[in-house]
C-alpha cells in the first residue's frame, strides 16, 4: 500500500467520515485556517492517482469517495509501523505500549483482558 502525506491522510480521514463528498464538503470539515479550494482539489486528484479515491462526475463537478476503507489503511499502516520501528515484532510493539508512562493502570488491565480474550479464542 502506498504511503500518504499528512495532507492526504487528513483528506482521507474526512472522506471516510463523510463517505462521499465534493471538494467544498471536504473543505467545510477542515479546521481553520481552511486551505484553498485548488489545494484540496489537487490533493484529492493525487489520491485518485494513488487509487485511494475515485469520483462520480456531475458535469464539471466531481463527487469523491474512498476506494480503500479506513480499516484497510489502518492495517497497512500498522504493519508498516511494526516492520519499520519494531523489527517486524508485534511483541516489541506491545512491550513498547506496556512500558509507556502515559498509559494508566486501567488501560493496561484492559489491554491484558483483550489479550486474554484473544488467547481463549485461539
Amino acid at each position: 500500500m502506498k504511503e500518504l502525506t499528512k495532507a492526504e491522510e487528513q483528506i482521507m480521514q474526512i472522506l471516510w467520515k463523510l463517505e462521499k463528498g465534493f471538494v467544498n464538503d471536504i473543505i467545510a470539515e477542515m479546521p481553520e485556517p481552511k486551505p484553498a479550494y485548488n489545494t484540496v482539489s489537487t490533493i484529492v486528484r493525487i489520491l485518485e492517482t494513488k487509487s485511494f479515491v475515485s469520483h462520480k462526475a456531475y458535469g464539471k463537478t466531481h463527487e469523491y469517495f474512498p476506494l480503500i476503507s479506513k480499516e484497510e489503511y489502518k492495517e497497512g499502516s500498522l504493519s508498516k509501523l511494526v516492520t519499520d520501528y519494531f523489527d517486524n515484532s508485534y511483541k516489541k510493539l506491545v512491550s513498547f505500549f506496556a512500558g509507556d508512562k502515559k498509559l494508566s493502570k486501567e488501560e493496561l488491565e484492559e489491554m491484558k483482558r483483550m489479550i486474554e480474550k484473544e488467547l481463549k479464542n485461539k
